[in-house]
Order: C-alpha cells, then structure tokens, then sequence
C-alpha cells in the first residue's frame, strides 16, 4: 500500500483506496473539532495561558505569594515602572566635550594607512577612467 495526498485538502496524506483524509470526513460532515488545550499544572481545571503551564489564577496567585516572600511588589518590575535616576550635572557634561581635544590625544600609529590616505570621490574615477583607458589599448 502506497500513500497518497488527500484530493480535497492536497495537505494530508492517505492510504490508497481510501476517499478523504479524516479531517476532510469531518468538515465535510459539519463536525467540528474539539479544541485541543492544556490544562493548568497546579488546579488541573483552567486552560494554560499561552507561554505558561499554569492559568490565570495560579499565576496571579503564585506571584502574589512572591511579592509577600520578597518584601516587595515584583509588578512594577515586571512592567517596567521603574524610575530612573538620572544626575543632570553628568548629562550636561555631555554637551561640553571638545572633540578636537579627543582627536588631539589620538595617536595616528593606531590609524591604517589605508584610512589615513583617504581619497576624493574624483580622484578614484580618475583611476578607473585610467584603468578603462589602458584596458581598451590592449
């Protein structure tokens, strides 16, 4: 026996002779398929939510129970809520660096020598024009 996809669907694969692939006799029978869902872990009566093995409620408790253990909420964590502490003085220190002091204590030892020579946009066409010329001679 050989397989073969199913004519309606072209997706499922079936065994020669037979008609449709099941989930083709049971559309075509106007059943519908039930849900398949996981459920909770802890309660073995809610649906998971998605990501997680637990429901909502086990979820909502479990970390109920972290924030007691921890002193503190772990919500605004979660969330991102957190305030940041910014000086002001180190951001206005930002704006007053020279850049020509920067470039001053660079050593041109680290700079390649390929980068130090830097060459125009016309100079490098000029080459290719020279090169074009010297290829055409040829």
């Amino acid at each position: 026996m050989r397989f073969i996809k199913c004519p309606r669907c072209e997706l499922n694969y079936i065994q020669e002779g037979e008609g449709y692939c099941p989930v083709c006799k049971r559309e075509m029978k106007g059943e519908r398929q039930e849900e398949l869902y996981e459920l909770c872990s802890i309660c073995n009566e809610n649906p998971c939510m998605p990501g997680k093995d637990v429901c909502y409620e086990c979820y909502k408790e479990m970390t109920q129970q972290d924030a007691l253990h921890n002193g503190g909420s772990d919500d605004e964590e979660d969330r991102g809520d957190r305030e940041v502490d910014i000086d002001i003085d180190e951001v206005a220190d930002i704006e007053n660096i020279d850049i020509d002091e920067i470039q001053d204590d660079d050593d041109d030892d680290d700079i390649p020598p390929e980068i130090g020579n830097q060459i125009s946009l016309e100079e490098e066409q000029s080459k290719e024009d020279e090169d074009d010329e010297e290829d055409m001679d040829e």
